[in-house]
Parts: C-alpha cells; structure tokens; sequence
C-alpha cells in the first residue's frame, strides 16, 4: 500500500544519496552475497528457453515446469515491436519529470496495491522497504481497464498498455491449457480452475543503489496468483532461486519470462511449484522490467485439481479463497514462499 511518507526510489538516486537509508537496508541474512555472485553468461545453470514454434515445445514446457517453475518463451506470438515499445513506454515514463509523474501516484485510500505510480506496496510499515518505484496498471477484465489513469504525456502509452495486456492475456491462456495437459488434465482446467482472469501490468524501475550489497530491488517472494509474463532491459539483476542458489535471470530481447505463481502451485498440488525469485541492484545503471500478473478475482475459491490427489500423493494445500490469500501476502508480506507453506496440510 503506498503511504504519503513512502519516498520516490528515484528522487533520492537523483539526489546522489551515498548511504543506504536505513528503511532500505536489508537483515544480512537476506542481503545479495557478491562474492558468490556469476554473471548471467558464466553461471552453471541457466533458466530454461522453450521455442514454442517447435515440435517439442509442450515437452519442454513440462520439463521447465517440473524442474524450475520459470522458463523464457521465443516465437510466443507477441510482436517484438509491442515488446519494444512496452519497454520504451515505461522507460519514456520513469525518466518523466517528477511532476508529471506524481499527477498519477497511487491512493492510499484504494488499498494494497492501489493502481498508479508508487514506492512500496506492503501493508505493514515495519517491512524494509526494495529499492523500487514503479507503475501498477489495472487492466483486466476490461471493466477495470481506466486508461485515464494511466500517463497522458508520453505518447502512445496508453495504446501501448492495452496491446500489451491482451497479447500477454492470450499468451497466458495459451501456457495454461499447455501446463494443464502435460498434467493429463483438460486443456482448459487451469483456465476455468482460475475463472474470470485479473491483470496488472506493472512496470518497475530499478534506480542505481548507492550501496546495492545492503539492498535489494524486490525482496525473495513468489508470485501470489497463477502465472507471470516478465520483460525486462539488458540491465539484469533479475534471479530466480533453483536448489537453494540464486541464479542470474539473462534478458532475452525477443523472450518473456514465464513464472509460475502460488495458486498454480495449489491446483497442481504441487506437482509444479511457483518460483521463488528476486530483484538485485547495481549502483551504475537503472533497470527496467514489465510484468504481467494473471490472477483470479478476489471472490474466488482456488482448489486443487482432484485429478492430482492419490493416496502417493495426497492434497498438500487448503482450499483457499483468493481474497485472503492476497489480504495475508500484503499485510505479512512474501519473504520467500511462507504464504503458501501457511496452507499446507500436515500429512
């Protein structure tokens, strides 16, 4: 939720702060290690990509669900031009004047995760706070879709976020019906499992941290709804945690980032598991990433696939309704994946 008091990341980066604000120092246990830290290109193990154009896409979206719960898509059908210009939107946005930027900041009076341009999204105060700004769009289902309050002087952008958040959608439908299957479920299961899909965009901006070894950009979480579609610049920063070891995340110009989310995790009983990822920073360069967040609505009972439920493998999570679910993600905040471990039934 973002709060009056909450600075603007970027207002002090451009001040040339030289020490951390103490809101913004993580615990050590939670701090990026730079000293085991690869670049993307030299690391052991690199996130999968699947060329869904290829005979054998189905399976290597099955094997990347399986083994890591994010995966980069090429040839996915989204235009490399709206790819382009949904970065160069953002972009064009963050490097705005304050002043217009601030004309479309979030109210507080909307709740967590109010749409609009913000700092900090968590409900509890106490929380230290990533070193990010960003903009959080409401656009789907249309009936929630206000392009008035979205930026109106950087141009095209609001034409730009509509394509985008239908490509993306259609995009996630397809990814679903093909996770649905490779668990011999119908094609359609997850999607009607999910119901009536919710969808933010939010463009995040990862300004230069003057002491990035105490900060992080977004702090260890997995997502809380059932999949993501994330672009991000050639900055990097971007890790996802495979068998306990934070792997750099490379930027694919032409790629999307898939991401599994909790309430695919819960459906599947945990035959895929949502994964848990993170944002680092640098104190040169800023970075930009766009994510698309498909989710149910709030009202929605999220259960697992009977289908998946044996005596090998009895039901691992409580049914849950969505709206509570994102109540306790906001107020508790993510540290890793403690939300949905709290639904696990003890077996």
């Amino acid at each position: 939720m973002e709060t009056a008091a909450a600075p603007r990341v970027q207002a002090l980066a451009d001040a040339g702060v030289t020490r951390l604000p103490a809101q913004y120092v993580q615990p050590p246990d939670l701090r990026p290690d730079p000293s085991g830290r690869l670049p993307a290109a030299a690391s052991p193990l690199s996130v999968p990509v699947v060329d869904l154009s290829a005979a054998g896409a189905d399976d290597a979206v099955r094997r990347a669900c399986d083994e890591w719960g994010a995966f980069h898509v090429v040839n996915h059908g989204v235009p490399q031009g709206l790819l382009d210009a949904m970065r160069g939107a953002g972009l064009a946005f963050f490097r705005s004047p304050m002043e217009e930027k601030l004309r479309f900041g979030c109210d507080p009076a909307r709740g967590a995760a109010a749409e609009g341009y913000g700092s900090r999204m968590l409900a509890n105060d106490d929380s230290v706070l990533d070193w990010r700004d960003y903009f959080d769009h409401h656009t789907l289902p249309e009936s929630r879709r206000n392009p008035t309050r979205w930026p109106d002087f950087v141009p095209g952008y609001r034409d730009t976020v509509v394509k985008y958040s239908n490509s993306t959608k259609d995009l996630a439908q397809k990814l679903l019906r093909i996770i649905s299957e490779s668990l011999s479920l119908p094609p359609s299961y997850i999607e009607e499992a999910v119901g009536e899909v919710y969808q933010n965009i939010t463009v995040s901006y990862y300004s230069p941290c003057p002491q990035p070894d105490l900060a992080l950009g977004l702090q260890s979480h997995s997502d809380m709804g059932a999949i993501t579609l994330l672009i991000q610049d050639d900055v990097g920063g971007l890790e996802v945690l495979k068998d306990e070891r934070w792997i750099p995340v490379p930027s694919l110009p032409d790629g999307i980032l898939v991401i599994l989310s909790d309430q695919t995790e819960i459906i599947t009983n945990g035959r895929y598991k949502s994964a848990v990822h993170r944002a680092i920073v640098n104190a040169d360069r800023a970075r930009l990433s766009v994510a698309a967040f498909y989710d149910p609505s709030k009202s929605r009972k999220i259960c697992t696939a009977p289908q998946l439920v044996c005596k090998e493998h009895p039901q691992k999570y409580r049914d849950v309704i969505y709206g509570d679910y994102v109540s306790s993600w906001y107020s508790k905040g993510p540290e890793g994946k403690r939300n949905i471990d709290a639904l696990l039934i003890e077996q």
